[in-house]
């Protein structure tokens, strides 16, 4: 092996295990010091925090389907997929950085929030934006992990496609 794919590869995990890691230290730091559906303003109102536990997917989407499919749904199809994910941005060699580093972020978002699924049954939430009219849903660190990851790998294709453009 390469030392190259040595370093891509430490780096691919140190990402994915960072993302892990900060979403596991503050939904544990949440879950010991927060009661349920406590209130509490940080940044004037803006930004609430708050504790929840979600059964379901994004927006409690799944929560009251029947225990087989939530399992099927919940646990089984998003570890295959990212399984299938890792499997390809591990083999993957001519993804550039940017696209490294926004997939890792997804992973890790979408296996921190799985481990709760599995540890726990369900994913802890904790965050709400309400600055005028933008309004969230509770979220919580993975979330955010896996909207910046998506986010991140949007803005790098834009960009990438537009450089294409503009050499025809």
């Amino acid at each position: 092996m390469k030392f190259n794919n040595i370093i891509r590869y430490l780096g691919i995990l140190s990402i994915i295990l960072i993302n892990i890691g900060c979403d596991q230290v503050s939904k544990a730091v949440v879950r010991d010091n927060v009661e349920y559906h406590e209130r509490i303003p940080l940044m004037q109102d803006h930004l609430v925090l708050t504790k929840v536990e979600n059964s379901g997917a994004f927006l409690s989407l799944g929560d009251s389907l029947p225990p087989l499919s939530k399992q099927l749904i919940l646990l089984l199809l998003p570890s295959l997929a990212l399984l299938t994910m890792l499997y390809w941005l591990l083999l993957r060699a001519n993804l550039n950085k940017q696209a490294l580093f926004a997939l890792s972020c997804i992973i890790g978002g979408g296996a921190g929030n799985l481990y709760d699924r599995i540890a726990y049954g369900s994913v802890t939430d904790f965050l709400y934006i309400h600055y005028g009219f933008f309004r969230t849903g509770i979220f919580n660190a993975a979330d955010v992990s896996i909207m910046l990851g998506t986010s991140f790998l949007l803005v790098s294709y834009i960009v990438t496609a537009s450089k294409g453009l503009l050499r025809t």
